[in-house]
């Protein structure tokens, strides 16, 4: 019982309810249904992006290019549409490129073993740079009206934006595959030790390369959101929100050496995010000062393991001690 009380995910759920309170007590308009919606459909391609990173860091390795793919994948709608080419066509072909970008982040990682963070902060600036070169500086406006409202509007009646569908269809899908399947065991076990896994009868190369070419999907669907969403194809759409995305996976206990980890607990840190952001946007704090908390953020996401350590007097842990 003692162990279920001090479990990460409980601390970061009251957390979100201190939060809560602070803003409904403290904050003028923070518990209307209109803040509230807006809240959670601000942080939906963030959501998305760690829900991309969440099975990768699972495993012990990295995807910084998130966000690069995700302005690579708006800049393509923006060419795409802007040439005349029917909505229709861009979706598919927008999550095609995705998964291109993916594999090939994947495949300079499994085909040729060189170190994901290396691959990856090289591939922010490729990806990037492309966008830039496919788009330019500029910008692409006025998309289909009858699209934009899923990226804006509420479902009537409720305080839930059309934006959190997908998101809560791919939270829910990773939660089962994680948690309840042998692919998941798969991700642990990776994490936990790769020669172990390999020994195992895990074909851990096609795991990596496949969770690789799933999250550039993941990141062309929360492009499509992104760029409906402010109506806008950039280059530049989403530029640092890679950093957002790793703060709510490691701040939600999922460990950056892989092999522990929960969706549960990145989906409170995302809560807790979500309404933080919001408390301090209400308040008129500066966006410098919402990049510090958010570096704060990451640090004590960093730091919070290896006190638990300490506190266990440096007690070897179990993986079989730790929650999944």
């Amino acid at each position: 019982m003692r162990d279920r009380l001090v479990r990460w995910e409980v601390v970061l759920l009251l957390l979100c309810d201190a939060v809560f309170a602070f803003g409904s007590t403290g904050t003028p308009g923070f518990a209307d249904a209109g803040n509230v919606g807006f809240l959670l459909q601000d942080f939906t391609e963030v959501a998305l992006l760690a829900m991309a990173l969440l099975p990768i860091v699972l495993t012990g390795e990295i995807d910084l290019s998130v966000a690069s793919v995700l302005g690579f994948c708006s800049a393509l709608i923006g060419v795409l549409w802007d040439a005349g080419v029917p909505f229709e066509t861009v979706v598919p072909a927008v999550l095609v490129a995705g998964a291109l970008l993916g594999a090939v982040n994947g495949g300079l990682v499994v085909g040729f073993g060189l170190p994901a963070l290396a691959v990856t902060i090289g591939t922010l600036g490729l990806y990037r740079g492309l966008a830039y070169g496919v788009l330019g500086d500029g910008a692409v406006t006025g998309f289909p009206e009858n699209y934009r409202p899923f990226a804006t509007d509420l479902v009537p009646g409720t305080f839930l934006p059309y934006a959190l569908i997908p998101v809560l269809v791919v939270g829910l899908v990773a939660a089962v595959v994680v948690h309840h399947t042998p692919v998941g065991r798969a991700l642990y076990a990776i994490g936990l030790g790769e020669q172990t896994a390999r020994f195992s009868g895990i074909r851990v190369d096609r795991v990596k390369f496949t969770l690789y070419v799933v999250s550039g999907v993941l990141c062309g669907v929360a492009s499509l959101i992104y760029t409906l969403r402010y109506n806008s194809a950039r280059a530049d759409n989403a530029n640092g929100l890679e950093l957002v995305a790793v703060t709510a996976v490691l701040l939600g206990g999922v460990s950056i050496f892989g092999g522990r980890g929960t969706v549960l607990g990145v989906a409170s840190a995302l809560l807790l995010m979500a309404g933080l952001r919001n408390v301090l946007f209400l308040n008129d704090v500066t966006n410098e000062v919402q990049n510090v908390v958010n570096g704060l953020l990451l640090i004590v996401s960093v730091l919070v393991p290896v006190a638990a350590r300490v506190l266990r007097g440096r007690r070897p842990v179990s993986p079989l001690e730790e929650p999944r």
